[in-house]
């Protein structure tokens, strides 16, 4: 008998699949089924007329619902939504300035915000990869779906740069001025930026030599 420690975290991702919470039953369900679900919602949402509030409250209750089995921590789905409420916020005030006045930006707010919980769900129940094999039965462009996949797995590596970064510019600096701070944010970002650039190409000219077209 092996004596080395088993993970009983069932909210632990599997390998390969960053992000993604285990254990709920949405999890074992086929991503073809999950994709084709969140579609129809997203399309669903934006065609439902304004004045059915009602709809738009039950299918909100419903999208909780489905984070609850799903076992998604409420404190990860807040953050995730915090971090798109720009987006909400920039489709609203177009309503707002709408020439013809006839769009209501509260209800523009609440059907941007639960197509982003939609997207949101399904990314933390279905793994990327699963989506890719969806997509590429679909016959959707492979460029497309190359892209896709270099995209989400160079995200990761991009972000562990930024964090070695940060750490490192934390370690020799001892000012905890907010001024300070925002600067070496500035100073981060585009010193990644040019690191991110310089990596690009170097992977571009590694798959070229490899024969990638």
């Amino acid at each position: 008998m092996s004596d080395a420690p088993q993970d009983r975290n069932p909210m632990r991702a599997k390998p390969g699949s960053r992000g993604v919470f285990a254990g709920g039953p949405l999890q074992r369900l086929p991503a073809a089924l999950k994709l084709s679900a969140a579609l129809v919602i997203i399309v669903g949402t934006v065609l439902l007329p304004v004045d059915w509030i009602g709809c738009l409250a039950g299918e909100g209750l419903a999208l909780m619902l489905a984070a609850v089995v799903s076992r998604i921590p409420f404190l990860i789905l807040i953050r995730r939504l915090a971090m798109l409420l720009p987006f909400v916020f920039g489709v609203a005030l177009a309503g707002m300035l709408n020439p013809g006045g006839g769009l209501d930006w509260r209800i523009i707010a609440a059907k941007s915000t639960l197509c982003l919980l939609t997207v949101i769900l399904l990314s933390h129940t279905t793994p990327l990869g699963e989506v890719i094999r969806v997509l590429q039965r679909l016959r959707v462009p492979g460029l497309l779906v190359t892209t896709m996949a270099l995209m989400h797995r160079y995200l990761f590596v991009l972000a562990d740069e930024a964090g070695h970064m940060r750490r490192a510019r934390a370690s020799r600096t001892f000012t905890r001025g907010r001024r300070f701070a925002w600067s070496a944010l500035a100073t981060v970002l585009s010193r990644l930026f040019i690191r991110a650039s310089e990596r690009a190409e170097r992977i571009y000219d590694a798959m070229c030599a490899r024969g990638w077209k």
